[in-house]
Parts: structure tokens; C-alpha cells; sequence
């Protein structure tokens, strides 16, 4: 949860109370907040004293409430101080236009902007404004890897204006608090030790064209994600500004754009007015007029609050609970047992009707609600079937004197498929960009793990009987996340023999606790056998399929056993002989 700090009597002075600081705890729990400190006795920094702060641990998705101007506001109006604000547009006689190139494709594809006129900053407001900068960056924005916010002196810069990407050497900026210009080479050798800007180069550094901002008169607005330019710099005597927001997420995006005008637009000449831009982006779709400041309508049943809640409200009753955390709501004229609840620019937090239900609750006060059971119907759970069927298959290998052993899910492209004699599998999911060369693949067997479980433990006492039954992943373009989970069975026996026998007999054993019989190919029964097979991984002539006759005559290969190559013990560095059994295991239910 991010932690913001609040002034004490700053905040006291916009709530119009001046509350003790159990009455503020108290208040905090009852709107979802907590007070984690309150630094109420000044301290001495160089014998300057410190203005009393409260330390308020905040929900990560209420974006709305990462500043003084949130939190106050949102406070006023649970307390019926004041209303929400209604955020309104305004028209000016000439839309500033921002023109993006089609190269930011390439690097940062996404972009908004938005204006606010007539500002009244103070050295407080100044603060609170940049600030709500950085705990967005390092919230919503995952550290400007998502999204990055870039805020102008409008009146130093003139429009329209230019999104664009270029090779680095072209081009040339003062940066923020500097006096030199530099080039991008330049400028990321002069930033690469510094604490603040340099952990942040290396979101664009190896990219060979980076984005770049321009006004009409080629000036450099800012350098996304990484600074701002010093030639429009804001200050304290800055009234007009221009924010700016690029980025790889154009939901998460629009958001902090959202929520950067409506923290700050209080503070307008006419307050809660947002000038719009009108951003030219023909090459993806994106070209608008942003921003979007109507709320948008999400329905919500009056009987899943009240069933939810234990309560019995009305439509009315529910709305009033609503305003006070910021939200306007009215009977749907569709359906009586619907209600309409229009949500702001503000609360990116609402995407369900249970977000709406708990904000209910926050406004009923959940120290009121009571105590019932809200579900009278007693139901009795049960495992899935495929969880229950490998419940059996654990409990007898363990009977039998297996161990079982969970190895990593991710392993190294050479253990997957060369090590086993294998080629490459079309199926498999390969990870893009992956942190080491032990983690390149999403497993297709179970054997690997196997395999390297036994040499991470050669100094074990002989003989080794081990076994998995767990998921693999494969690609799958049928199902909503084109990768579908496939459960195996696999068991591995090593020793100074090579246990062919054994594996066969374990086989055997969990066949027939399945209640599958031993066939014969030309037998018409269902069950299943045994046949000669080659296949690299195995010794020649000591490799057999498992085949699976089902009720329906349908006969399937589920599996394979066998005494493992030479090549693949070196690969895998095991200095013994072994046989490996893997099964399909799904075909059983």
C-alpha cells in the first residue's frame, strides 16, 4: 500500500475540524484508510521545525487518493461537507493539436495531453503537484516502464505540437535543472550514475530511435520517459500548464492523465474546467480529443448489495450511501432491481458491481453491519476430478516406495528438447526475454525435472525411485489464454541396474489400481498394453508405448517407458543407468 504524507494542519483546515488523532484513526478506518503516523510533536531539522505530518496508507488502486487534494476532498465528501465535483470541458476558439509520428510505434506507441488554464500554485500546491508525479510513476506506472507523465510552462512553448522518434544523436535538448545542452549520447553518459534519472535510461537506452516532444518551433518539450526539458519548466508563477502522458498501456495511460487533471483542476480560475487537446494519431486509430471526463455507467443489482451486506435498502437508501464516496447513482428505467451508478473520472477503481457493494458497506459503516450468515444454504465441496486422480496415482506410488518430487516449472531450451534427442516443439511456449539460460522454456515433459533432480542428488543412497504427477503447458489457440495446462505422470528409477523390470511393474501396479485391465491389441475389451517402440531418448530395442482402449473402442497412445540412451545420461550428467516412465494421465477421467 503506498504511504503518502499529508500536512496536519493543512488538512485539518480543509476538512474544518480540528480532530484529535484517535478521532482521525477512527475517521481513516471508517472511509478504508490508515493512519500509520502522525508526527504531531514538531521536530528539529537544522533547527528548523518541522510542520506535524500524518503518514496515510492508501489502497494501491485508488489512484484518486495519492495526494493532499484526494484525500481531502474524498474525506469532505464522505463527511457531506461538499458534493462530488462535476468536471466539465472547456471550448476554447482554437484546440491545441499534438501531431504523433508514425516511428513512436516503434518505442512508445501511446500518448495524451491535456491543459489546465489560470493555475494558482503555492509553494504547497507546487509540491503536491510534483509529488502526485512520483507516486504514480512508481505505482500505476511500474516506474515509467508503463506509462510516464511529462507537465509543461504552456506559456514558454507554442503549439501545435509534435510527437515524434528519432536516432539519438539528432537530437538536442537543455535538460531539467541543467544549463548545457546535450545530445542523447551525451545526455545518457552525464545521467547513467545519477540515483534519480539514471534507473530509469534503460527503458529507451538500447532502442534505436528514441521519442521526443516538439512545439511548433522545434523546441524540445520533454524526452519520454526520462525528463523534461529546463526551456519549459514549471515554476511557481506558472498559470497555464500542458501535461503530457506517453506510454506502452493506453488504458493504464488514460488513467494517470485522468487523474492528473482532476486532483489539479480545483485549482483553475473556474474550478474543475479541463481544456481538452486534440491529438492527430491516424496511423494507429488513436486520433481523439482527449480527455473523456463523462462517467461512465455501471449497473449494479440492489439485491446483490443488500444480500452481500445483510441489509434491506432501497434504490434510494443505496444512492445516498453512494454519494458520500463520491458516486451519483439513479433507478434504472429498464429494470427496477437495477441501479445505474455513474462513476467519475477519478475511480479507475470501480470495474465490478462488488466495487460498488464495498463502497456501500464503507459508507453504511462495517461496524454496523451485522453479523449474520448471508448464504443459509450449507454446501459440501468436493476435489476435481483430475485432482482427485492424481490424489490416487500420489498415494500409491507412495505405497509403493516411490518419492515424490516437485521440480521447476521453467527449464533450459537444451534440457527440453536437445538433451532429450528432441526438436524443437511448436507447441512449446518460449519465454522472450528470459532472466537466465536455466528458464527459456515452459516444461512439454516432466522428464527434465526428473532427470535433474537425480543429478543434483548422485550422492544419494542407491536405488533412486522417484516420481511426478503434475502440469505441463502447450500452446493452444482454442483457448482464451492460447496455452492450455496437460497433467503427466512421470516416475524415474536409477541404479547399478537399469530397473526396466521395475518401472514396467509400477506400471502395472497403478494400471491396475486404476481399474484398467491388461489387453492384448487384438483383444475387443477396454484396457491397456505394451509396444515396441523407438525413440531417441531410449536404448534401442528397450522402449515401449503405453496404449489406452477406451469404453468406446477408441484406442490412444498415453505413454511411454523405457531404458534411458547413454547420451542422455551424459547430457544430464547422471554417472548410473535408469528407466523413466511418462503417462497421460487425463485420459482416465
Amino acid at each position: 500500500m503506498p504511504t503518502i504524507s499529508v500536512d496536519r494542519e493543512d488538512l485539518f483546515n480543509a476538512l474544518n475540524y480540528n480532530y484529535t488523532t484517535e478521532e482521525f484513526e477512527e475517521l481513516c478506518f471508517n472511509f478504508g484508510l490508515e493512519l500509520e503516523k502522525d508526527t504531531s510533536e514538531s521536530k528539529t531539522i537544522n533547527e528548523i521545525p518541522e510542520r506535524p505530518q500524518f503518514k496515510i496508507d492508501v489502497p494501491a488502486n485508488r489512484y484518486d487518493l495519492l495526494c493532499f487534494e484526494g484525500i481531502s476532498r474524498a474525506l469532505n465528501i464522505f463527511l457531506g461537507h461538499q458534493k462530488a465535483p462535476e468536471f466539465k470541458l472547456s471550448k476554447p476558439e482554437k484546440l491545441q493539436l499534438l501531431y504523433v509520428s508514425e516511428e513512436t510505434a516503434k518505442i512508445r506507441p501511446y500518448i495524451s495531453a491535456v491543459i489546465l488554464r489560470e493555475l494558482n500554485f503555492t509553494k504547497s500546491r507546487y509540491e503536491s503537484f510534483i509529488s502526485l508525479q512520483e507516486k504514480l510513476h512508481s505505482n500505476i506506472c511500474r516506474n515509467r516502464s508503463l506509462v510516464s507523465i511529462g507537465t509543461h510552462d504552456l506559456d514558454t512553448i507554442q503549439g501545435p505540437f509534435s510527437y515524434e522518434a528519432h536516432k539519438p544523436e539528432k537530437i538536442n535538448f537543455i535538460p531539467l535543472n541543467q544549463k548545457k545542452s546535450f545530445n542523447m549520447v551525451e545526455l545518457f553518459e552525464f545521467y547513467k550514475n545519477d540515483k534519480h534519472i539514471g534507473k530509469f535510461l534503460h527503458l529507451i537506452e538500447n532502442s534505436p530511435i528514441y521519442p521526443v516532444i516538439y512545439d511548433s518551433n522545434r523546441v524540445v518539450c520533454s524526452l519520454p520517459p526520462i525528463i523534461n526539458s529546463e526551456h519549459s519548466k514549471i515554476t511557481l508563477n506558472t498559470k497555464n500548464v500542458l501535461i503530457e502522458v506517453t506510454g506502452t498501456d493506453q488504458t493504464k495511460l488514460e488513467i494517470v492523465t485522468n487523474i492528473m487533471v482532476a486532483m489539479f483542476s480545483c485549482y483553475s480560475k473556474d474550478p474543475f474546467t479541463i481544456e481538452p487537446v486534440h491529438i492527430k494519431s491516424p496511423h494507429n486509430q488513436c486520433s481523439r480529443i482527449w480527455p473523456k471526463v463523462e462517467p461512465y455507467i455501471n449497473s449494479v443489482k440492489i439485491s446483490y448489495i443488500n444480500s452481500c451486506c445483510g441489509l434491506d435498502l432501497s434504490a434510494a437508501e443505496i444512492s445516498k450511501l453512494l454519494e458520500r464516496m463520491g458516486l451519483s447513482s439513479k433507478q434504472s428505467t429498464i429494470d427496477p432491481e437495477l441501479l445505474d451508478v455513474f462513476v467519475p473520472i477519478t475511480r479507475a477503481d470501480i470495474l465490478h458491481q462488488c466495487d460498488i457493494m464495498e463502497d456501500v458497506a464503507i459508507a453504511y459503516g462495517y461496524n454496523r453491519l451485522k453479523k449474520v450468515f448471508t448464504n443459509k444454504i450449507a454446501t459440501t465441496g468436493k476435489p476435481l476430478p483430475l485432482n482427485k486422480l492424481t490424489d490416487i496415482i500420489r498415494k500409491e506410488c507412495s505405497m509403493a516406495g516411490w518419492s515424490e518430487v516437485m521440480p521447476l516449472v521453467l527449464c533450459s531450451y537444451n534440457e527440453n528438447f536437445n538433451y532429450l534427442g528432441k526438436t524443437s516443439n511448436s507447441l512449446a511456449i518460449i519465454l522472450e526475454n528470459p532472466k537466465t539460460s536455466d528458464y527459456q522454456v515452459v516444461r512439454t515433459s516432466l522428464i527434465p525435472g526428473l532427470l535433474k533432480t537425480i543429478r543434483e542428488n548422485k550422492k544419494h543412497v542407491l536405488p533412486m525411485k522417484i516420481f511426478e504427477v503434475s502440469d505441463i503447458v502447450l500452446q493452444n489457440k482454442n483457448e482464451e489464454t492460447l496455452c492450455k495446462n496437460k497433467r503427466l505422470w512421470s516416475a524415474a528409477y536409477f541404479s547399478n541396474a537399469s530397473g526396466f523390470e521395475i518401472i514396467h511393474g509400477l506400471l502395472d501396479r497403478i494400471m491396475n489400481m486404476l481399474n484398467t485391465n491388461n489387453v492384448t491389441p487384438e483383444d475387443k475389451n477396454p484396457g491397456y498394453w505394451i509396444q515396441c517402440a523407438e525413440e531417441p531418448i531410449f536404448l534401442k530395442g528397450r522402449c515401449a508405448k503405453v496404449f489406452l482402449r477406451l469404453k468406446n473402442m477408441l484406442e490412444i497412445n498415453v505413454g511411454i517407458f523405457g531404458i534411458l540412451h547413454p547420451n542422455v545420461l551424459k547430457a544430464f550428467e547422471i554417472p548410473f543407468v535408469g528407466s523413466i516412465l511418462e503417462i497421460d494421465i487425463e485420459n482416465w477421467l
